[in-house]
């Protein structure tokens, strides 16, 4: 009798104890909706028991809402369920032809890409530029060749000629955070513009690149902005020319003086560095780099390595998308969900990946119709998700032997383990809190709002604070 007493009153506690919480969040989240902010907004909230799964709250949790960067949750936990924690990329660098006697080689040395998103990226040791140049110099130096009677080309073929996701906007896919996906990716396909600026008012100039982008021009239309107005600049890429544009403002008080652009064409990029440095290494090369895009224009032939001379590899899934959370890069995000498609076997595309994503949940209960989007990384205004769906499928990883590495990956904010998500006018967190010993999961967005970011950023974070300890 004693015992049954005690397990209804740990019954009767645990009863009291959800009620508590779902009033404090019910009584937090009709605050942020009725707040002036959020006027003309929609605002969802869903908050599940993240080891059974149990709703804990929700409201609008139907409500397929634009997810900004929360969306990368969906395309990493997609991506570690498809490809498995320790998959890795390996880029090939071989050649067509043959070497002679004098160390000449009478053909085209070849980098293949197969979509690594951290060739040459200065987030890792051994995805360096200097390092990975070095090892694919080294390989030819092995290989007896001292000169190139050919070209560098740079293979970016397999992903196929469509580089930006049906959906974003021209604004972004010149910038670095927007820049295209490539089956051959280097440096993030991003490089950096130095400005020079001066007087409020005045036209701002292009003092230097890093690295020189020697194929590019610029023509700047910006304008050195007041203090405190912050970096409002923008790159606009060249469309059937070389010429890139920049717009927009810049204030006279960042210390930066520099924004970040996307390059046009990464397999040339790549093809270009290599070539520099082995002309630096006294290894000359006849004609110049080029891609599977310039050979297209000119109507030239691909032609395909028939031998080998290395193979570099990216670091394993679970480290680049630790990245791709911390830092919310888009390009990973992107590239990884071109490869979810190409590993079920489908032509690797945006449109493919975003299918195979609908399709992968769809299995596990989730109606696809609750996971609408056009890319992997939420870029797209147009992306619409539920939060109850966002919460189900942060559910789903919690028992999984690689939650760990993507619990690592989730950025800290409000002292809370979550991604956050923010485009125009938009605002979204996704993540995992433990609460007096139990742990949930939780998506929140908020879309339309008016006024400053900041100012909704702390109303939401006084609802997910109730998802904290009393």
């Amino acid at each position: 009798m004693k015992r049954l007493l005690i397990v209804s009153l740990f019954i009767i506690s645990g009863q009291v104890y959800a009620q508590d919480l779902q009033q404090k969040l019910s009584s937090a989240f009709s605050k942020l909706q009725t707040d002036s902010q959020c006027n003309y907004a929609s605002v969802s909230l869903t908050v599940l028991d993240a080891k059974t799964g149990e709703q804990v709250f929700a409201a609008n949790p139907n409500m397929g809402l634009a997810t900004a960067s929360t969306l990368k949750t969906i395309t990493s936990i997609t991506a570690f369920y498809v490809l498995g924690t320790d998959f890795k990329y390996q880029t090939q660098l071989g050649y067509v032809g043959d070497i002679a006697a004098d160390g000449t080689l009478n053909g085209d040395v070849i980098i293949k890409g197969a979509g690594d998103p951290t060739l040459g990226s200065w987030r890792y040791e051994q995805t360096k530029e200097a390092h990975v140049l070095a090892l694919m110099t080294d390989a030819l130096q092995k290989a007896g060749i001292k000169k190139i009677k050919g070209r560098i080309i740079g293979d970016d073929s397999i992903f196929g000629t469509q580089s930006i996701p049906e959906g974003w906007i021209w604004q972004d896919i010149g910038n670095y955070y927007g820049a295209g996906t490539s089956g051959l990716c280097w440096r993030e396909n991003q490089f950096d513009i130095k400005l020079r600026t001066g007087v409020v008012g005045n036209p701002i100039g292009v003092s230097r690149t890093v690295p020189l982008m020697p194929y590019l021009s610029f023509k700047s239309e910006l304008v050195n902005g007041p203090d405190n107005s912050g970096d409002h600049a923008y790159a606009f890429l060249p469309v059937g020319s070389t010429m890139m544009y920049l717009r927009g403002s810049y204030a006279i008080d960042q210390d930066k003086k520099s924004i970040s652009a996307a390059v046009p064409d990464a397999a040339y990029d790549a093809a270009l560095r290599l070539a520099d440095t082995l002309k630096k290494l006294g290894i000359g090369i006849t004609n110049g780099p080029e891609s599977a895009a310039t050979l297209a224009a000119k109507g030239l032939p691909l032609p395909q390595a028939t031998k080998s001379l290395t193979s570099i590899q990216s670091p394993p899934l679970s480290r680049i998308i630790y990245w791709l959370n911390q830092k919310s890069v888009n390009l990973y995000a992107e590239q990884l969900l071109k490869t979810i498609a190409w590993k079920q076997g489908r032509k690797p595309t945006t449109v493919n990946g975003v299918e195979e994503v609908q399709k992968f949940w769809k299995a596990r209960g989730i109606d696809p119709n609750t996971i609408n989007t056009y890319d992997g990384s939420g870029l797209s205004p147009g992306d619409r998700v539920t939060t109850n769906t966002m919460a189900r499928i942060l559910q789903s990883a919690k028992k999984e032997s690689w939650f760990a590495d993507f619990y690592e990956s989730l950025p800290v904010y409000n002292n809370m383990k979550m991604k956050s998500g923010s485009i125009n006018n938009v605002l979204c967190y996704a993540g995992f809190q433990t609460r007096n010993g139990r742990e949930l999961c939780f998506s929140i967005m908020v879309n339309n709002f008016s006024g400053s970011s900041r100012g909704i950023k702390e109303k939401m974070f006084r609802v997910l604070d109730v998802l904290k300890a009393p």
